[in-house]
C-alpha cells in the first residue's frame, strides 16, 4: 500500500503485529485519518482524552491545495471502531455560508461588483485502517 504526502512517500505492507501482555496475543492497528486543519487539534484532544495516543502531521492536500491535519493512531485491534467514531463524532461534516466575487465581465464592470452567497461543505475525514507489521513502546 503506498500513501503519498506532497513529495514523501510512505510504504506500508500489510502483515499482523502481534504485541504481548501477560501472554496474550494483541492484534495492533495504525488508523490514519486525514482531516482539515481546522479540525486537527479539537481531533487529537477529544482522542487524547479518550486515552488514544496520537501523532500529528500537517499536509496539504492535492487537488485544492488546503491545509490537512494527517493524525496516525495506533491501537489495538478491538479499540478501532471507537477511535472512527470519535473522529466523526468531532469533526462532522458542516455547512457554510459564504460570499465569492464572481470574476468581472462587461455587464458586471458597468453594474458594479456583487457578493455571490454560496454553500460550501466543510469538514469531515478520510480514514485508512491498516495492520501494524510492529509495534515497540520503548
Amino acid at each position: 500500500m503506498l500513501f503519498y504526502f506532497s513529495r514523501l512517500c510512505f510504504i506500508i505492507e500489510p502483515a499482523y503485529i502481534f504485541a504481548k501482555k501477560d501472554n496474550e496475543v494483541i492484534e495492533m492497528k495504525i488508523v490514519y485519518a486525514i482531516v482539515s486543519s481546522d479540525d486537527g487539534n479539537r481531533v487529537t484532544d477529544v482522542l487524547n482524552e479518550n486515552s488514544f495516543s496520537v501523532t500529528k502531521l500537517a499536509t496539504t492536500g492535492g487537488f485544492l491545495k488546503k491545509g490537512n491535519s494527517t493524525l496516525m493512531i495506533g491501537t489495538n485491534d478491538d479499540k478501532v471502531e471507537e477511535v472512527i467514531n470519535l473522529i466523526k463524532d468531532t469533526c462532522g461534516k458542516r455547512q457554510k455560508i459564504t460570499c465569492n466575487v464572481p470574476a468581472p465581465n462587461i455587464a458586471s464592470i458597468s453594474a458594479g461588483y456583487m457578493m455571490m452567497p454560496m454553500t460550501v461543505e466543510l469538514g469531515g475525514a478520510t480514514i485508512f485502517v491498516t495492520d501494524v507489521e510492529r509495534f515497540e513502546k520503548i
